[in-house]
């Protein structure tokens, strides 16, 4: 299992554009599990609505896991999007 933190950068937060697009690359990494933990609550990263409802702010830290096949171009694909895009 890899593990990715991230402060989110983006003044708008985890908002539906970069909660769509953060869904997308990960459903990108194939069978690979890709998890979101924000605060107490862990979501399937592949899923937009329950990136959504965590309702992360800018300044917040998101912490993501990465496991199964590939994980570590999983976690490398996914500490790349973080950086560009939240």
């Amino acid at each position: 299992m890899k593990t990715i933190t991230h402060v989110i950068q983006d003044p708008l937060g985890l908002h539906a554009r970069p909660a769509g697009l953060l869904a997308k690359a990960a459903a990108a990494c194939g069978d690979c599990t890709v998890n979101l933990t924000f605060k107490d609550r862990t979501v399937d990263a592949k899923r937009i609505m329950g990136l959504m409802k965590l309702g992360a702010k800018q300044g917040d830290t998101l912490t993501i896991t990465c496991e199964g096949e590939n994980e570590d171009a999983a976690a490398a694909s996914m500490e790349s999007f973080l950086k560009e895009n939240l």
